[in-house]
This record gives C-alpha cells, sequence and structure tokens, in this order.
C-alpha cells in the first residue's frame, strides 16, 4: 500500500510517501511544500492544493493520512491552518485517495508507545523505523512521514482485528 502522510500549514506544508508491504517500509519522497507570506491567502491556498495534488498524481499513493488539528490559544492561526487543512483534503479527495485523520497524540501513540511524546522522540522513532540516515527537516516532513507509518500500523491492526 503507497501512503501519503500531511501535515498540513499554511506556511509549510510537509508530505511523506511510503510504501508499506508486509510489516515493511520503503520510503518514496519527502518534503515540504511553501508558501510566502508576503502573498495573499488565497494565493497561498492555490499554490498548496496545486503543488500537493502535482505530488499525488507523481506518486499515485493509495491512501492518505492527514494530522488533525490541535491548538490551544491562537484563533487565527488555528482558521488558517484549518483553510490549509482543507486545501489538502479537497486535494487528496479530488484524486480519490482514502483518507483517513489521526490526532497528534494518536500519531504519538502509534510510533512511539506514548501519546504524550516529545518532537524529539516522534523524529527519532520515524528515522529509526524507516532506517533513514538522518531526520528528516524541516520538522513538517518527519510530521508527515509520522503520519503515514501511524496509518500504516493503524491499518495493519485493523486488518488483524486488534482495532
Amino acid at each position: 500500500m503507497r501512503i501519503i502522510g500531511i501535515d498540513p500549514g499554511y506556511a509549510i506544508l510537509g508530505y511523506g510517501i511510503i510504501d508499506y508491504k508486509g510489516n515493511r517500509f520503503e520510503v518514496v519522497d519527502y518534503g515540504a511544500i511553501t508558501t510566502d507570506s508576503k502573498m495573499a491567502m488565497p494565493d497561498r491556498l492555490c499554490i498548496l492544493y496545486d503543488s500537493l495534488s502535482e505530488v499525488i498524481k507523481k506518486y499515485e499513493p493509495e491512501e492518505a493520512s492527514i494530522e488533525e488539528l490541535f491548538f490551544n490559544n491562537n484563533a487565527k492561526t488555528a482558521i488558517l491552518v484549518g483553510q490549509a487543512r482543507g486545501v489538502a483534503v479537497l486535494a487528496c479527495a479530488e484524486n480519490k485517495l482514502i483518507i483517513s485523520e489521526y490526532t497528534p497524540l494518536q500519531i504519538k501513540q502509534g510510533l512511539v508507545g506514548y501519546g504524550r511524546a516529545d518532537k524529539k522522540q516522534v523524529q527519532y522513532m520515524v528515522k529509526a523505523i524507516l532506517n533513514l540516515e538522518k531526520v528528516p527537516k524541516p520538522d513538517d516532513t518527519a510530521d508527515a512521514l509520522a503520519a503515514a507509518i501511524c496509518h500504516a500500523h493503524t491499518t495493519n491492526s485493523r486488518q488483524k482485528g486488534i482495532l
């Protein structure tokens, strides 16, 4: 199964594409789509949508794992990230991907086994599970790969009747 993990953001949208076969992972590609802070928000959303659609068309994932939003205080930031997340969901839906959504707590639990793990622990597990030489940068890219790994583990558990 080919999975695209997405860490939504309007300045940086991280993505990671993995193949998952027989409990084995293979990294296909990962990266970040960035937008210029001087641009109008509608233009930034267009860049995110067009660029993510290109990535999806190029790598043809079957399923998407998108991190859900979690914000404590800044409502304006939450709304802007929510718009970017909506664009990511639309790009996946228009390309007929099966979409699953996971909270940051679920992703941490799926990788580290502890829902309150810190960012460095998650990044270390991404590096270890995917057998990478170093932690992917920017952080949004590692988070996207973490979402994809979480989905692979969750899907595998569902198929085995564990969840």
